[in-house]
């Protein structure tokens, strides 16, 4: 099995909130890797993988970036595959991560989601493959379906809330 989608990190810390990401992947079935790799600490090996990738048939790369939020725009200045930002919270709650990923220069985008957001980052990945794979797009749409039963769900369950004398549903 050949990864499509590869989840990149700085470092294995960015871990917890990066596997939210994978989780998500591995529900839809599409097959990833994950990489510790440091724009600072590794840059030729971010170079040399950024610019192996495609050929390597990865189609989206989930970047995670904080503190000196370099990750996700190295790689995006190497290969022209999407790169999704996935700012993280170690600093300053994550603000300094958001705006220095979606700051890019112009021809070097990153879409970037919010912050510690890997899953939707994740769903925004598998978005960009269902567009020419019906039988993803099918899986989307049922993922998509099970969020409004969850909502129909928590509303019944408030709805038989009792103890409170000036609720009135």
């Amino acid at each position: 099995m050949q990864p499509l989608v590869s989840i990149i990190m700085g470092s294995t810390s960015d871990l917890p909130i990066m596997e939210k990401a994978a989780k998500r992947l591995e529900e839809m079935e599409i097959p990833f890797e994950m990489l510790a790799l440091s724009a600072h600490r590794t840059p030729i090996e971010v170079e040399q993988y950024a610019r192996l990738a495609h050929e390597r048939g990865i189609r989206i790369i989930v970047a995670a970036a904080g503190m000196a939020a370099h990750l996700c725009g190295v790689i995006a200045a190497q290969t022209a595959i999407p790169i999704i930002g996935v700012p993280i919270a170690a600093t300053l709650q994550g603000v300094d991560a958001l705006l220095s990923i979606i700051q890019m220069p112009p021809g070097i985008p990153v879409a970037t989601v919010g912050i510690n957001a890997a899953d939707n980052a994740a769903i925004l990945a598998v978005q960009m493959m269902a567009t020419g794979d019906e039988t993803l797009y099918a899986k989307l749409v049922e993922y998509k379906e099970s969020l409004k039963e969850k909502v129909v769900k928590a509303n019944q369950e408030l709805a038989s809330l009792q103890g409170y004398r000036f609720k009135v549903n």
